[in-house]
């Protein structure tokens, strides 16, 4: 079963085909799976810090993985070196609401490219608009990122950006 705050973030993110996305916390890999069907020539990356997350993500995804569709990256936000995406999302990833996410944001800011997108997503509960999306559109805007707005729904809440 699908949690409804993974279908709606990817609806929120609505991957193209031939995008180039990165996946921040990717978990077990329900997202990835989800966002790797819609593409065609484009390619994920999934990161997790977490060794187990990412061979969940791995083994959930192996089809993917094979046809090229996916890659899947072990590493800390702040220390991750990848360029080019169209768009970077993330669901449930405190960080950026819990802290200053200084560094993070500035690796999210090197890894799309301009005029790429940021969406920085929560699944409905305990993590209220209220609480996190005026932290994390303070922060976005702070460091450099523009059309910064807010997101809601009945599944979820969020901040979506662009880099400049």
């Amino acid at each position: 079963m699908i949690p409804d705050r993974i279908r709606w973030a990817v609806e929120v993110v609505d991957p193209r085909p031939d995008e180039r996305l990165l996946e921040i916390g990717c978990g077990p890999g329900v997202a990835a799976a989800l966002v790797c069907e819609r593409l065609r020539t484009g390619r994920l990356t999934a990161v997790d810090r977490s060794p187990v997350a990412v061979e969940r993500t791995r083994r959930r995804n192996a089809e993917h993985l094979t046809a090229g569709r996916l890659e899947v990256v072990q590493s800390e936000l702040d220390t991750l070196e990848t360029h080019g995406h169209d768009k970077a999302f993330s669901v449930n990833v405190n960080v950026f609401w819990t802290t200053a996410a200084t560094r993070e944001l500035a690796a999210l800011h090197r890894a799309l490219h301009p005029g790429g997108w940021l969406y920085v997503l929560y699944g409905a509960g305990p993590t209220g608009a209220d609480r996190v999306t005026g932290t994390i559109a303070d922060a976005l805007a702070s460091n450099g990122f523009t059309a910064v707005e807010p997101v809601r729904s009945p599944h979820g809440v969020g901040v979506v950006a662009q880099r400049p």
